[in-house]
């Protein structure tokens, strides 16, 4: 692993374990740069209680689930507020489509397994599941991290079902200033790679970048000299929705020393 990104500099974009990311990148001989592109994220519980009480209340026909964390949170707010077993009744009852590995292993946990899951653990592979069933009219909860998801949404209104959605954590954006100097460094290509955790870092750059004019020149440079990372496919497929077509990730492990083992693999080729 030593030197394989040897004379790259790497931005990375995420507040989590960014530090963990930095030593990686500088045990494999490159430069790693900090730039977070996505703010605070906090559990919103009071809303979440509430949503949760009528999640229970009004059981829906369908609970549509993108995140295994953000599951254990709801399913902690619930012991918390003594519904535990009513809430596990209520999925029990419910059509349940999931997406990605860590949300069915959280399902697996309480003796849950979904009806529809997606095939390569995209929004796009959850729609795909989707498709064959009938969900006009159908009562559906979507369980969010804290961020949109608006294709499966818009997806969702154009099959006419009926949508409540759930958002057991909510992501405050970063400083305007922040963005600024990842957005200067990816166009003045300063770095060689951004490396991207999540789907929300995806959309604030992206939204930073259409504000200042910029988002055509910034995919432009994506296609060109800076290569664009992702931790796994939903992060992937984020990039793609902005345009992004020339997208590095590991295809199973989903964990960012994968991702950066297959950037240094990516330069490697790239160089030969």
């Amino acid at each position: 692993m030593a030197n394989r990104l040897a004379g790259r500099t790497i931005a990375l974009t995420g507040p989590r374990k960014a530090g963990d990311m930095v030593k990686i990148v500088e045990k494999m001989g490159g430069t790693a740069l900090i730039r977070p592109a996505q703010g605070t994220v906090f559990l919103d519980d009071s809303k979440v209680r509430s949503d949760l009480a009528d999640w229970i209340a009004v059981p829906p026909a369908w609970t549509i689930l993108t995140t295994g964390m953000g599951l254990d949170a709801l399913f902690g707010i619930a012991a918390d507020m003594g519904v535990e077993q009513d809430y596990l009744e209520t999925l029990q009852k419910s059509s349940i489509a999931a997406r990605g590995y860590k949300t069915v292993n959280a399902l697996r946990k309480r003796g849950l397994a979904p009806l529809v899951r997606d095939d390569d653990g995209s929004t796009s592979g959850l729609i795909r599941g989707l498709e064959e069933y009938e969900l006009q009219g159908a009562d559906v909860v979507l369980q969010l991290h804290g961020d949109p998801a608006p294709r499966l949404e818009a997806w969702l209104v154009e099959q006419g079902a009926e949508m409540r959605k759930v958002l057991p954590y909510q992501h405050i954006p970063p400083e305007p200033e922040q963005l600024e100097q990842l957005l200067n460094d990816i166009l003045l290509q300063r770095i060689d790679a951004a490396a991207f955790t999540s789907a929300p870092q995806i959309r604030n750059l992206a939204e930073y970048a259409r504000s200042q004019g910029h988002l055509e020149e910034m995919i432009q440079a994506f296609q060109g000299p800076v290569a664009a990372a992702a931790v796994g496919k939903m992060t992937a497929q984020a990039l793609l929705e902005e345009g992004i077509t020339r997208v590095v990730y590991p295809s199973e492990d989903e964990r960012m020393g994968s991702m950066l083992v297959e950037l240094a693999r990516y330069f490697q080729t790239k160089d030969a």
